[in-house]
């Protein structure tokens, strides 16, 4: 069964909707936000670049008051998007009252981190027999899942993905797959994550952050440092390609193949040696797809040893499909950050058409990589997008999608 993506939703710094989203990839470069610097390290003497952050968006269209205030914000800023997605995708805003045939599959790479702070500040200071039920069914993984579940009434197979950078590229391909085997006739598929001055300071103090002046990321550039943080949620709606033409739903996509593998030489925090293997791997999936690749979204995200495997990968699938040259790499984290997902959001609109510029910084090519983002323009509808992730742990996914055209 062919599988179509009919609608984006997205929640983050630059704003909410497909719009939005498509309007900070078209710039290139990442929306300011008002928030502050962490406290220096005194060890180094830095400041690691402010976090991309959503707090700021009114999502009160789309996430009911009532409905808020029982939810984190990674589960607010879920089913805002996935509402959104719906809205995008000409299907009915349904109420918590309403079935929808649908299925939910959501990725996260830290869950709900504010409410697990506080779970940990009540055992610390009253003891475990204390800890607030409310706060324990929102810290974990699949609390955002559930909720859109629970909000839109869907039904179907509701599953968490926690595969950190790789995470949103499985969870697009876990949703296709429920709607190829007929399990679903709607998946909801998607990422959502916070990031609280707690969890932004660990990843500077593990040396994760760009600690650029200009707020910029640099994926592929010979100076990076680091990715910028961001928090946000994003959302597309998959159906079967039949069921969206005889509705007469815009088709952004259609997700022609996926697959994922595991790097055993990755450690827990890190990313592993053996990722152009991967790339291989990932070549012999593509032997399904129906022609050859038109443009590639990386998730690449300005990491020094994030992108030294994101490069390997694209190396090893260029060897083994015996490509010349890559075909086009699009590197969008640099404009939205890393976490919330929004990289499978730009794919889909990468394969509608949407202009994805390169990211605001990159200067100087890394040898060492072979990659650098492409810098001039794409074909109006590119014919096929491979989207890739590679994630510290080991874990890497990838898809093709299609424009409607092809």
């Amino acid at each position: 069964m062919k599988v179509a993506v009919t609608g984006i939703g997205a929640v983050g710094a630059f704003g909410t909707g497909r719009a939005s989203l498509e309007a900070v990839l078209a710039l290139g470069a990442p929306a300011k936000t008002a928030a502050g610097r962490p406290a220096p390290d005194s060890r180094r003497g830095w400041s690691a670049s402010p976090p991309l952050l959503a707090a700021a968006q009114d999502l009160s269209e789309w996430v009911p008051q009532p409905q808020a205030r029982r939810m984190s914000a990674p589960s607010r800023m879920a089913v805002a998007a996935a509402r959104q997605a719906l809205h995008d995708a000409g299907l009915p805003r349904t109420g918590p009252d309403s079935e929808v045939p649908a299925g939910v599959v959501m990725s996260t790479s830290w869950g709900s981190a504010h409410y697990t702070e506080r779970i940990l500040d009540q055992i610390r200071r009253e003891g475990p027999e204390f800890v607030s039920p409310f706060y324990f069914t929102e810290c974990v993984a699949n609390a955002a899942a559930a909720q859109v579940a629970l909000s839109l009434g869907a039904r179907g197979p509701n599953i968490t993905v926690a595969q950190r950078e790789a995470g949103v590229v499985l969870a697009l391909a876990r949703g296709a797959r429920e709607i190829a085997a007929g399990r679903a006739s709607v998946v909801l598929a998607g990422a959502a994550d916070e990031m609280t001055p707690t969890l932004h300071m660990i990843l500077a103090r593990f040396g994760a952050l760009s600690l650029s002046s200009d707020g910029v990321a640099r994926p592929f550039d010979r100076g990076r440092d680091g990715l910028l943080a961001a928090e946000g949620a994003t959302v597309v709606v998959l159906e079967p390609l039949e069921a969206a033409r005889r509705r007469g739903a815009r088709v952004l996509a259609r997700v022609e193949t996926w697959g994922c593998g595991f790097d055993p030489t990755a450690g827990p925090v890190s990313w592993g040696r053996e990722t152009r293997l991967l790339g291989t791997r990932a070549a012999r999936s593509l032997s399904s797809a129906d022609g050859p690749l038109d443009a590639i979204v990386s998730g690449a995200s300005g990491s020094p040893s994030g992108d030294r495997a994101e490069a390997s990968f694209l190396q090893g699938l260029k060897a083994a499909l015996g490509l010349p040259v890559l075909p086009p790499v699009l590197a969008p984290k640099g404009a939205t950050g890393e976490y919330g997902g929004f990289h499978v959001g730009a794919a889909v609109a990468a394969a509608a058409g949407a202009p994805v510029a390169p990211p605001a910084g990159f200067s100087a090519p890394d040898a060492e990589l072979g990659v650098e983002p492409h810098r001039g323009s794409l074909p109006r509808c590119p014919r096929r997008v491979l989207v890739s992730s590679c994630a510290s742990g080991g874990a890497a996914a990838w898809a093709v999608l299609s424009g409607e055209t092809a």
